[in-house]
């Protein structure tokens, strides 16, 4: 009865541990179907939607010093008051949010990258691929994992430890690149016939 004992509180232990570090893929895979199922809630679970939109503004205005960190008010207070001004002009704001609609998640997912932005609406299952994260960094609190498309670049997803199996996405890395331009707005359904007016 004691090695019974023993032997299932050991296996408790190492189910533990291994719930403790596969933690951050199941998000990964869960913000994958929530965006899939277009679930609005179960994404606000799974991402902090304040502190991706924090990662993304820096690389869709184009401007590589916005992506370093901000100086100091003591090390370089014109700097500082500088970078301030920038962040809060609304004019100079990319929009990030059109990666972040359910679509442009499950995009992102897997591996559109810069592309998910045109995504309006879910792919059909039948055009869906579904690529498998690879780990890029791994520690106590905080895990990122890539997902690589056909030509070679990836996404990168950052997820943070807020509780001892609970993760949330805090920034997305597109890819180098810019941002495509919107396509063509799709044509409208309208009645091409009938009785002239």
């Amino acid at each position: 009865m004691k090695k019974l004992f023993g032997n299932l509180l050991l296996l408790a232990v190492i189910a533990g541990v291994v719930s403790f570090f596969l933690a951050p893929a199941v998000g990964f895979f869960a913000i994958r179907s929530a965006a899939d199922a277009n679930d609005v809630a179960g994404l606000s679970r799974l991402i902090d939607f304040a502190a991706v939109r924090q990662s993304l503004r820096p690389q869709l205005s184009g401007n590589p010093a916005a992506m370093a960190p901000a100086p100091s008010f003591m090390e370089d207070p014109i700097g500082a008051v500088r970078r301030q001004l920038e962040q809060a002009s609304p004019a100079a704001a990319p929009d990030v949010d059109v990666y972040l609609t359910p679509a442009a998640l499950g995009a992102l997912t897997r591996g559109e990258g810069r592309y998910a932005s045109q995504r309006t609406g879910a792919a059909p299952e039948t055009e869906r691929t579904n690529p498998m994260p690879g780990p890029v960094f791994w520690s106590i609190n905080r895990a990122r994992m890539a997902v690589t498309d056909e030509g070679g670049s990836r996404t990168i997803f950052t997820f943070e430890r807020r509780g001892p199996f609970e993760w949330k996405l805090v920034h997305i890395g597109l890819p180098e690149g810019v941002a495509p331009a919107p396509g063509p707005a799709p044509p409208t359904v309208g009645h091409s016939g009938g009785k002239g007016g």
